[in-house]
């Protein structure tokens, strides 16, 4: 029900098509792998095979061309958005987190952004600046700290990472800081470049765990 549900509002968004839905997580894997989607939905709790292990396979480090996946879930638990997070997922959704946010979240991941309920992203990126506890789902890989970076990033380009940190979209990025669009996507793809980060996760990832997610930071 929850899957034909999707699929029904999806379809009706002018900009999306659902090419293929599966019923359980090997189905997806191959669906994915014989259709290459421009972004997969997979859910944490599926038979045969779990959505972590299948955004793994899809999108993990070790993929030579990785899809892009959204994780769509029941579960608020910190050890699945870290899983799916390291696993290479550019999104993580739960499912009542409405329509209108689904979209957004294939938009995004689609556009090469991230998008993270926004319910579970601030305790996310908060669990980032504290020693994980003996025993708890370990963290995102980050990249490295800034005087560790080979080529430091420039004040511009410090305030555009505050304002992913913040959750700021690229539209409300460029009006914040009276630059264009362009601009904005620009300063991104030099950050990602010189964070070695895969996606805005883990640019928010690394400004919260060096200080630089704080409004004024």
């Amino acid at each position: 029900m929850v899957r034909t549900g999707f699929r029904f509002f999806l379809d009706a968004q002018p900009d999306i098509t659902v090419v293929a839905e599966a019923r359980d997580g090997e189905e997806a894997l191959a669906l994915a792998r014989r259709e290459r989607p421009d972004v997969c939905l997979l859910d944490i709790r599926m038979p045969k095979l779990d959505g972590l292990e299948a955004t793994r396979l899809l999108a993990g480090p070790d993929v030579a061309d990785p899809l892009r996946v959204v994780v769509v879930t029941t579960f608020d638990l910190d050890e699945y958005v870290y899983g799916a997070l390291r696993g290479g997922a550019c999104g993580f959704l739960l499912k009542d987190s409405g329509p209108t946010l689904l979209a957004e979240a294939v938009r995004a991941a689609a556009a090469g952004d991230s998008l993270v309920s926004p319910s579970v992203t601030v305790r996310l990126l908060k669990h980032l600046t504290a020693a994980p506890a003996a025993g708890s789902a370990p963290r995102p890989v980050s990249p490295a700290p800034t005087a560790q970076l080979e080529e430091p990033l420039t004040e511009r380009e410090l305030d555009v990472v505050r304002l992913v940190a913040l959750g700021r979209t690229n539209a409300e990025i460029a009006a914040e800081l009276y630059v264009s669009l362009s601009t904005v996507k620009t300063h991104l793809s030099s950050v990602q470049l010189k964070l070695a980060a895969r996606n805005r996760v883990e640019i928010a990832a690394w400004a919260w765990q060096n200080g630089h997610a704080q409004a004024g930071a």
